[in-house]
């Protein structure tokens, strides 16, 4: 059990880390189309990474495997399209109705988790999710359009990627060396952005030094290529293991609450009250799932 709040409380970090780029990575892409700039932010956190393990990991290198490279190429792949799908998606949508579209990989991932692994979510984790999805709504719609078009169904592909993302990393993570299969994904995300930033965008504009020395472009790949992807992805290969894929998907639902309350601090955006009463559904379906005995089976012990 304390393994499990331990790794609850790094993912926890993890999403912090997420939400408080938001603002920074929204201010980068004005000047670096997004698969360009997440082409250099995975390139940059790959390189370093990669030298952290020659300098102080190079003993793990004996572990590395052809099951291992298939195993973070897996996980880099659904990662990636999480990341392509949801730029197209923002192409023809709504930032609002992709935020929630996004979130409904906190629904997925215990639907996933039972075809895929046979593991059954407990009452707790399911009407946590429900209440959290309730929240992402209010979170991130406030009222908006219901209507359906074709950006929307990429971000539900997104959604469905970063769901699948989840449920392989926990597959995965228990079974090869935490930092070779950290490495392995990044390397895989960092080659994708790179070529489908060359068919879709500008790809030259990635080595741009005009662009690159801008101070909102630079700063932002700083902070996002070791903070919110080198560590981020490392502390979510070595803990999720100790924790469930559904527990996962509702701690990472704290992050638009996250990118919510940083943007309210650093750059003076206001949350409405639907937005409040969406951050406080988000908590309230993660505490939920966090309980130690889900209210059924506390039930039927009773009985």
């Amino acid at each position: 059990m304390k393994k499990q709040w331990i790794a609850d409380a790094s993912l926890l970090a993890v999403a912090f880390v997420w939400g408080a780029t938001f603002v920074v990575v929204q201010n980068a892409i004005s000047f670096l189309e997004p698969l360009s700039f997440n082409a250099v932010r995975f390139w940059l956190a790959g390189i370093f990474l990669l030298a952290w393990l020659f300098l102080f990991h190079r003993s793990s290198l004996q572990a590395f495997n052809r099951s291992l490279l298939l195993a973070g190429i897996w996980m880099g792949l659904w990662l990636f399209s999480g990341y392509a799908l949801q730029t197209i998606g923002l192409l023809y949508t709504t930032s609002s109705k992709a935020g929630f579209i996004t979130g409904l990989s906190v629904v997925l991932v215990p639907l996933f988790s039972f075809l895929f692994l046979k593991q059954k979510p407990t009452a707790n984790a399911v009407f946590g999710a429900i209440i959290a999805t309730f929240g992402l709504y209010f979170l991130t719609m406030n009222g908006g359009d219901w209507s359906i078009n074709r950006g929307d169904l990429f971000v539900f592909f997104c959604a469905l990627s970063f769901a699948m993302h989840i449920i392989v990393t926990g597959k995965y993570s228990s079974h090869h060396p935490t930092f070779l299969l950290t490495v392995t994904q990044i390397f895989t995300v960092a080659v994708m952005c790179s070529v489908f930033a060359f068919i879709f965008e500008d790809g030259t504009k990635m080595w741009d030094i005009a662009i690159l020395q801008q101070q909102q472009v630079w700063t932002a790949l700083l902070v996002t290529s070791l903070l919110a992807t080198a560590a981020a992805f490392l502390i979510q290969t070595n803990f999720q293991k100790y924790t469930t894929p559904a527990r996962v998907a509702l701690i990472f639902a704290m992050e638009p609450v996250f990118a919510a309350v940083t943007a309210y601090i650093w750059a003076g955006e206001r949350l409405s009250t639907a937005g409040i009463i969406g951050c406080i559904g988000i908590l309230l379906g993660m505490i939920i799932s966090e309980l130690p005995i889900s209210f059924m089976e506390r039930k039927t012990i009773v009985e």
